[in-house]
């Protein structure tokens, strides 16, 4: 009888050729695996290329999940498990697989043409190179190609079904439920009945694989997290940040305009818009960058929500038209997916280098708020927070997210819809001054004594005409004005209204366990973005060590959390990770005069948390040496 082993967690990483169906492989196990209430996290990785030359290192595509019984915060750095589908997969990732690691191989495709392909001289399966890890070389191709002969398919069809054939051998190993996967596979080929019983069998004929051979002595649980009392899905980023706009459009009772052009990794939430003109929305695929964005403001002109998506590329097209929303202060929401740059640079590898683009690349002065999600999750909402500002200042707003966010995933609480605030778009629907004749008119640039906003007036409302447009604009009237002294009013008045939304954002909150209890840590790591994951984590495992650091997130980075400044010099040392040359911390160095220290890496893949954690606990000690 086999030994059932307990385990608190599981990296696993599928890895093959862009066609082999990793990504869709990936997915079902993280929904099978969610579904049975394990805490998850992912991280897809695929070529640029659509279809990358067969059997070579730059057409590998893969996909790691890590699922627990406790709340995790990454994909994990280290695969435990590799599904290897031939030899470039296998040399593209082996170098990550810890020794003693779990290696599955399909060997159909270990053939002499495909090993020279990727240089090995030698078949690596055989030849005693792997003799550290559990190697389990199987015919994956074969096995799956004989399980759906009776469908008459022709051999290269039949053997698209391997990973089906994988995914059941490894839902088996983990103890994972299949009745997701199996109804999955009926809907998604429904049309097609060969093919979708071909998936099934495979899918089935795989998991009874693993029942019935002996290759495995060891089979694996992996015990359901403990989460509050709620109901879950999965999601990504790009999904959460879909249905965050959706939902900030509802709460503001406006129709949502999305002018986009597509681009990787922000196309998906074009994709998904487009599925939900039910409520209001309108989607417009453009010819370019420009159209797209130019649209979505003249959406805003007519009272609509203007919304528009991109990545690095397209925020430098659509600069000049961000710029047009700041003069004509209108709403707009600009949701940048940041991918590694520059130019077209690596279109499906992460980075966080966009920040100082969106915050000053625009001719003249022309400041927007500047949010950035923490997590896929974390996505509806800095949508919906994005909106209320956009609406409540009538102002661009930049929404930073990244490829490891967009594409990745990780449980979601669907939230309670009726305890989100509704947003008031607040349109003006009568005159609100006089002329020299008084005479009522309609001020446009009359602002609002809080907030200084200006009113939202819809063209064709009776008695509210109004000119706005990129010259600058006189006070109150909007006419145009080449006075230098308006000139500098208007110009510090903008900026005096970005600034004021301070009043709106929450104290940046640190989390350091030592200052309640005795001297507070002297090191603080502060982050943005997608670095949550990697740093929470390396700040716990510091923690396990003895070694006291602290911790704080900013999701608000123009402006920023009114008390960071007293935050910064509140520690010894400051430290901010980030997959950038240091632009978070240049910023904050320059407005708080406090001495940040920068924390880069740019590879196209999150920060190591191992590799963090390391160089904190480096970092701590040498800096409690000087102290002592």
């Amino acid at each position: 009888m086999r030994q059932v082993h307990t385990l608190d967690r599981v990296v696993i990483r599928f890895a093959g050729d862009s066609g082999d169906g990793m990504q869709l492989t990936g997915d079902r196990f993280t929904a099978d695996s969610a579904t049975f209430g394990n805490d998850i996290s992912t991280l897809p990785n695929f070529p640029a290329e659509i279809r990358a030359p067969q059997g070579t290192l730059p057409g590998v595509s893969s996909f790691q999940l890590h699922f627990a019984n406790f709340d995790i915060m990454t994909p994990g750095d280290r695969p435990d498990v590799l599904v290897a589908m031939n030899p470039a997969a296998l040399k593209a990732n082996i170098e990550d697989v810890p020794r003693s690691g779990l290696i599955i191989a399909d060997t159909a495709n270990f053939t002499k043409r495909n090993l020279a392909k990727v240089g090995y001289d030698t078949d690596p399966l055989t030849d005693g190179t792997l003799a550290d890890y559990q190697l389990h070389p199987l015919d994956l191709t074969g096995m799956t190609v004989a399980a759906v002969k009776e469908f008459g398919l022709s051999r290269k069809d039949a053997s698209r079904a391997k990973n089906m054939f994988a995914l059941g051998l490894l839902s088996w190993l983990y103890s994972r439920p299949t009745e997701g996967t199996l109804d999955f596979l009926s809907t998604k080929f429904a049309t097609a009945p060969a093919i979708r019983d071909a998936n099934i069998t495979a899918f089935k004929t795989g998991y009874a694989f693993g029942e019935t051979t002996e290759v495995f002595a060891v089979t694996y649980e992996v015990p359901p997290a403990a989460m509050r009392a709620g109901t879950y899905r999965q999601i990504s980023g790009n999904l959460a940040l879909a249905y965050g706009l959706v939902t900030g459009a509802r709460k503001a009772g406006l129709p949502m305009f999305l002018g986009a052009y597509p681009i990787t990794p922000a196309s998906d939430v074009l994709h998904e818009l487009s599925k939900h003109k039910r409520f209001g929305v309108t989607t417009f695929q453009a010819e370019d960058e420009i159209a797209g964005v130019g649209a979505a403001l003249g959406a805003s002109f007519a009272g609509h929500l203007g919304v528009t998506t991109t990545s690095g590329p397209g925020v430098a097209l659509k600069a000049e038209t961000i710029g047009l929303a700041v003069m004509t202060e209108l709403p707009l929401v600009v949701c940048d997916i940041q991918r590694a740059g520059p130019s077209t640079g690596m279109p499906t590898k992460t980075e966080q280098a966009d920040l100082l683009q969106v915050m000053y690349g625009r001719n003249g002065e022309a400041p927007v708020p500047v949010l950035a999600a923490q997590s896929p999750a974390d996505c509806f909402d800095i949508a919906i927070e994005a909106i209320r500002i956009a609406v409540t200042y009538r102002t661009p707003v930049v929404v930073l997210s990244d490829g490891y966010i967009a594409n990745g995933a990780e449980p979601w609480e669907v939230p309670d819809l009726s305890a989100i605030p509704p947003i008031d778009p607040g349109f003006a629907t009568t005159p609100n001054g006089t002329d020299r004749a008084g005479k009522d008119v309609f001020l446009p640039y009359l602002r609002d004594p809080e907030t200084l906003a200006r009113p939202w007036a819809i063209p064709g409302s009776a008695g509210l005409q109004h000119r706005i447009g990129g010259i600058e604009k006189a006070k109150d009237t909007g006419a145009v004005s080449y006075d230098p002294g308006n000139h500098d009013a208007m110009v510090r008045t903008r900026q005096a209204k970005i600034d004021g939304i301070v009043r709106d954002v929450p104290d940046l909150v640190v989390d350091d366990p030592d200052a309640e209890h005795g001297p507070r840590a002297d090191v603080l790591v502060l982050g943005w973005g997608s670095t949550y994951g990697p740093i929470t984590a390396a700040v716990r495992r510091v923690r396990k060590t003895g070694r006291r650091v602290a911790q704080a997130h900013l999701r608000h980075l123009n402006p920023f959390p009114a008390n960071v400044g007293e935050v910064l010099r509140t520690y010894q040392r400051v430290i901010v990770p980030e997959m950038n040359l240091g632009q978070l911390a240049m910023l904050l160095r320059a407005k708080f005069l406090v001495d940040v220290y920068s924390y880069s890496r740019i590879r196209g893949l999150p920060i190591s948390l191992s590799e963090l954690a390391q160089d904190l606990e480096t970092e701590i000690d040498a800096i409690e040496g000087v102290l002592a």
